[in-house]
């Protein structure tokens, strides 16, 4: 976790495992999440880079569909900037108070917190990407995310800004497989 609340790095290269998870920090309380999801393996599912922009195949369109989703599953989760890439995707999700009114009509679906949220976006992504691929079963994330807490507007605003911008950094990912090794 960056002290000076800096825009995180991209989770470490493949195979490290380290928790990221602030041990005392409640995830389901208001606030702002930088969030990055991993395909098993860093394989490139959901399309390609073109021209500094993500064109996303008909895998990387479900992803989409299902990130856009979740305010209706969750009506206290509202997702903000969001970039699908080949192999990973990134997001951020204000989880916010919805308010005494909204929480009676919605009684049966009590406030969940970070983990659960991306583990429903991942588990409903998933099956979406293998009923395309006809693979039923098959993981297509990793285990966990990479998450980083938003503390104020201006951390906002460059978490913001690094996620418009990855398409263009594609070229000197350590994700993208075909610069592996060389950036």
């Amino acid at each position: 976790m960056a002290e000076d609340d800096s825009v995180p790095a991209s989770p470490e290269p493949r195979f490290a495992r380290r928790l990221t998870r602030l041990p005392s920090y409640d995830y389901s309380q208001e606030g702002a999440y930088f969030v990055t999801v991993c395909t098993l393996n860093r394989v490139s599912l959901f399309g390609d880079v073109t021209n500094d922009a993500m064109q996303p195949n008909e895998c990387g369109q479900a992803v989409l569909d299902v990130w856009n989703r979740l305010p209706h599953h969750y009506p206290h989760v509202q997702t903000l900037a969001f970039v699908l890439m080949p192999n990973h995707v990134h997001g951020i999700l204000l989880i916010q108070d919805v308010g005494e009114e909204a929480s009676h009509r919605n009684q049966r679906r009590e406030r969940r917190g970070l983990p659960d949220v991306v583990g429903t976006f991942k588990s409903y992504s998933a099956r979406s990407v293998n009923r395309i691929r006809d693979t039923p079963g098959q993981s297509v994330w990793q285990r966990g995310f990479y998450d980083h807490v938003i503390r104020n507007e201006s951390s906002l605003a460059r978490v913001t800004e690094y996620i418009t911008n990855n398409p263009v950094q594609w070229n000197l990912d350590h994700d993208n497989p075909e610069t592996r090794g060389r950036v």
